[in-house]
């Protein structure tokens, strides 16, 4: 892997073939990188185990904090063809964040980060790294070191938003699960929007089964709030956790 591009160089001029609205609509870098400042983060492969359990999510959960701090959009970029993208981002609900899919790996090889992944039987694929684009021209670059195996971090959202403020406050990660028509599910959602804490939902048996619930909280109640990894409980217990936090 030799890097080609540099910082303060621009991106790699290259046509892309998107799928729009069941269409194939070309596009060019311009489209993405002219007279606006985005950060993009590229990575091996959609559907992929860090890419979706870290990179991609990450990514979408802390979008407006990242475009709150100078940034207008978030491309994630993949040596994928557009449908499985499209596909990837609705699996994800990954609504927050621009597809950019890199088919022929023109703009990965330009920059000198196509790497060969023949012994996974991949093919060709991008190296994960991440960078800020400003008005077409490289203002900073993360690459993951040249290790084996898939190497992550330099290239996180927690990373990229340290650069763009190092004073920036990164939000709690909140998930929570809940059922329809479930009163206690609508007030633990209604106490998180008016504290203005962002939230991940996944609703009874359309993104989980009751199995899923109790194997992660030990309980069949719902709903189940999680933040920061740590189990709060249903609303009660939210508004109890809540009360305290502001005390």
């Amino acid at each position: 892997m030799t890097i080609k591009v540099k910082i303060g160089e621009k991106v790699p001029q290259v046509t892309f073939k998107i799928r729009e609205n069941s269409q194939w609509v070309t596009k060019t870098s311009d489209d993405f990188f002219k007279g606006k400042r985005v950060v993009l983060f590229a990575l091996p492969g959609a559907f992929t185990p860090t890419c979706s359990s870290v990179h991609l999510p990450r990514y979408n959960e802390l979008s407006d904090t990242i475009k709150a701090n100078g940034v207008e959009d978030i491309i994630c970029l993949a040596v994928n063809d557009s449908f499985v993208l499209n596909e990837w981002k609705e699996v994800e609900k990954a609504n927050n964040i621009t597809m950019l899919p890199d088919g022929n790996g023109e703009f990965t090889r330009a920059l000198g980060l196509l790497v060969n992944k023949e012994d996974l039987c991949f093919g060709e694929r991008s190296w994960r790294y991440s960078m800020v684009v400003n008005d077409g021209i490289i203002e900073k670059m993360f690459i993951e070191p040249n290790e084996e195996g898939d190497p992550y971090g330099e290239s996180s959202a927690e990373n990229m938003l340290h650069y763009l403020n190092p004073e920036a406050e990164i939000p709690d990660s909140v998930t929570i699960f809940t059922k329809k028509d479930c009163s206690f599910s609508a007030r633990a959602k209604e106490l998180l929007k008016t504290s203005h804490i962002p939230y991940e939902e996944h609703v009874l048996l359309e993104d989980f089964t009751i199995k899923t619930v109790k194997a992660l909280s030990n309980s069949t109640k719902l709903p189940q709030v999680f933040i920061n990894g740590e189990r709060i409980g249903g609303a009660e217990d939210l508004e109890r956790y809540m009360s305290e936090k502001q005390q």
